[in-house]
């Protein structure tokens, strides 16, 4: 610290100079001989430890989770919802012009009904700044500041409950809310700009039930059965996972919310005509979440047409196909209790928390997102502007000491370039909101709930072929902030002391 010390009468560009080069440009300097830096797309990654040697029973959900979808579904939602509201909820026909933006909008996000703001928070309750939109345009950080009384910070009562729905405020949590989110803005964005006057909460009720008609109506079901090929992913993965665990002795169940004929011709597709061999219990129209929660609803039994049964179920049966019931009654018949059960879901609310949170099951998340973050983060671009950002942060906190003229014109460059940085990181993911999992430097609200419901989390199924079925996982000991005195830049520049140490020598 000394020589930077005397530094106080040079010239900011003098002082630049002398610090910034000494501090190595490339993530690869950083790295020990030897290290692959590299993250693997294909890898699975723990928040907690386990060992698939003690998992007995492994369960599913079908959609996101055994099938997975092409994008090219999401536009197909979009136009379907679209019109939806222009035919049957006399919306304006001008909205018919917009078609659906793919990257536009990310998971995760929430939405603030009443101010028709779509935001991106992070795991402390704060808007990141540069991530707030009124239908397609960006909101002045400014201005979201001063819709939240002057903060950044969403208090908790607002904030989406359980289940990612509060009193004012939902989080789009499903792949499924991705045309959602397109279709909502891009609805405030034609009432906005023709100035038309709209109740913000029948407007986003609207939006919400169009999407829901696309489901319940089946249209969805119809364009996925008419072109399996084009639109359900790596079924030929799905089944080497289900048959390699079977072939271990492993216990299998499905449950999910989606209906039996659908479901049974993805199956079909992707495993063949005998694929309920593979499955000890099978539960179509479960109606998660309340199928977690609510005992009320007994199990019922289809035929191999799918038309009910009306026998009281006593025992599920393998090779047979039942509809709703509950999970008590599914503990109770099943005995399948605890962490020797696995249960896969791409829905972090409405598939893993009541299991983990409520049951002791172990939990496995898929995120398709994943994958393509992954190989964003890989990049050299990506490296080299995390490394610089974290140089320049060590730097900002160290140097702060220094309140002369020149010194503060040195810092304000710093935290310039330092913002310019976080932007352009940023963009690398997604120009408007970035990545699903972190804001500039804090996780998102999505990462918190991802680690706090999920042991395990993919990018698909298929990355369970990559490990042996006895294979442990072990969490990596990130550290916490105490932890870890030291900065990315105090390492490169071999600086280990801690500033200002002997300033407070004398504080006992």
């Amino acid at each position: 610290m000394r020589a930077v010390a005397g530094a106080q009468s040079w010239k900011p560009e003098q002082r630049r100079s002398y610090l910034i080069p000494t501090i190595p440009t490339l993530p690869s300097d950083l790295l020990p001989p030897e290290v692959c830096s590299l993250l693997n797309p294909a890898a699975i990654y723990a928040n907690n430890e386990i060992s698939l040697r003690d998992v007995e029973v492994y369960g599913f959900d079908y959609d996101y989770t055994l099938a997975q979808y092409a994008d090219a579904l999401h536009p197909e939602i979009f136009n379907a919802a679209r019109d939806i509201l222009i035919e049957h909820y006399k919306y304006p026909e001008g909205i018919r012009k917009y078609d659906y933006n793919p990257s536009f909008a990310i998971r995760g996000l929430h939405y603030d009904i009443q101010k028709s703001l779509l935001m991106k928070i992070d795991a402390f309750h704060y808007v990141q700044l540069g991530t707030a939109y009124r239908g397609l345009q960006p909101v002045p950080d400014e201005e979201v500041i001063d819709l939240y009384g002057g903060t950044q910070h969403i208090p908790l009562y607002q904030m989406s409950g359980f289940y990612g729905k509060g009193p004012s405020i939902k989080q789009f949590m499903d792949i499924f809310s991705l045309p959602e989110m397109a279709l909502l803005s891009c609805v405030v964005d034609h009432f906005l700009g023709h100035g038309l006057e709209f109740d913000q909460a029948h407007l986003y009720k609207d939006v919400t039930d169009a999407i829901r008609d696309v489901h319940v109506k089946g249209l969805m079901y119809q364009w996925i059965e008419r072109d399996m090929e084009k639109y359900i992913l790596r079924g030929d993965e799905t089944f080497a996972v289900l048959s390699r665990l079977v072939s271990h002795g492993k216990q299998l169940f499905l449950i999910t919310n989606s209906p039996f004929s659908f479901v049974d011709k993805g199956m079909r597709h992707m495993v063949g005509p005998d694929w309920r061999q593979l499955f000890d219990v099978v539960i179509v129209q479960a109606d998660k979440p309340s199928f977690f929660t609510d005992r009320r609803k007994p199990f019922r039994k289809l035929d191999e047409k799918g038309v009910l049964q009306w026998d009281r179920i006593t025992r599920l049966e393998k090779g047979k196909i039942y509809r709703q019931g509950n999970l008590f009654d599914f503990l109770r018949l099943t005995e399948w209790r605890g962490p020797r059960v696995l249960y896969f879901g791409d829905h972090l609310y409405s598939d893993l928390a009541d299991l983990m949170l409520r049951h002791g099951w172990r939990t496995g998340a898929i995120i398709p997102e994943l994958e393509r973050e992954i190989r964003i983060i890989n990049t050299e671009q990506y490296m080299h502007s995390l490394t610089w950002q974290q140089a320049l942060t060590g730097l900002l906190e160290r140097m702060q000491t220094y309140q002369d003229a020149e010194s503060r014109q040195v810092l304000a460059a710093w935290m310039k370039e330092r913002q310019e940085l976080r932007c352009i990181t940023k963009a690398l993911f997604n120009a408007q909101f970035g990545s699903i999992f972190r804001t500039f430097h804090n996780p998102t609200y999505f990462s918190r709930r991802l680690v706090r419901f999920s042991d395990l989390y993919m990018a698909s199924l298929s990355c369970l072929l990559n490990y042996r079925v006895d294979f442990t996982f072990y969490p990596r000991r990130t550290p916490l902030q105490h932890e870890a005195p030291l900065w990315m830049d105090q390492l490169c520049t071999g600086c280990m002391k801690t500033p200002f140490l002997g300033d407070m020598a004398h504080i006992r």
